[in-house]
């Protein structure tokens, strides 16, 4: 086989890895809405004041150094990164709250392969908590 006609599949092949991926990532989108809506109430992030949002462990190979921090799936069925921090002009108060920020940052910058390891973890640990608080019911 010639490396021309074999870089023509390699071509083809890589197009339909993609169309694949692009079609699961389209599909985990949908299915994390629907499981989002179904939570009520949507649970708090846990040590968040002001934040809902259920912790979505990072896939394997997934902490490099470009990639997100704190991984949320929230109430919207949206996978966001959570930045906490501290607000330095408001440190002289006594109420932790106003020193506080929190902001959910949206992870529209994945490339579908990414989306889909940050789904299936987000879907596992969503489905998670559903099948806990029906067992508890």
């Amino acid at each position: 086989m010639s490396g021309q006609a074999a870089g023509g599949g390699t071509l083809r092949f890589r197009a339909h890895a993609d169309a694949i991926m692009e079609q699961a990532a389209r599909e985990y989108r949908e299915l994390l809405r629907e499981i989002a809506a179904s939570f009520e109430p949507f649970p708090e992030y846990p040590g968040s004041f002001f934040s809902y949002g259920i912790e979505v462990e990072p896939p394997p190979g997934g902490q490099g150094e470009d990639a997100p921090g704190c991984v949320v799936l929230g109430e919207d069925g949206g996978l966001y990164e959570l930045r906490i921090g501290f607000e330095a002009d408001q440190l002289d108060t006594d109420d932790p709250a106003t020193t506080r920020s929190e902001l959910r940052v949206p992870l529209d910058e994945l490339s579908p392969a990414e989306y889909v390891a940050y789904a299936s973890r987000a879907a596992e640990a969503a489905l998670a908590l559903l099948e806990q608080g029906a067992a508890e019911r």
